[in-house]
């Protein structure tokens, strides 16, 4: 199956951190990244899937994946 995610936080070292975490856990960088301006800072989003095996069921605990 595959698994999808969506991380967002302002645009820092914090929310580049979160993306390379998620990229050593095997997830793969889906799309082009976003930006966005809340006002006072900018906001980054990123797309991230991952196949794993089994079939998806809604009690899936994405973040554990």
């Amino acid at each position: 199956m595959k698994l999808y995610s969506y991380l967002t936080g302002p645009d820092d070292e914090t929310f580049c951190k979160r993306v390379c975490a998620k990229l050593n856990d095997g997830w793969d960088l889906y799309g082009n990244p976003t930006l966005t301006f809340d006002g006072k800072n900018v906001i980054a989003g990123q797309a991230v899937v991952k196949v794993v095996e089994g079939k998806f069921h809604n009690e899936i605990d994405i973040k554990q994946m």
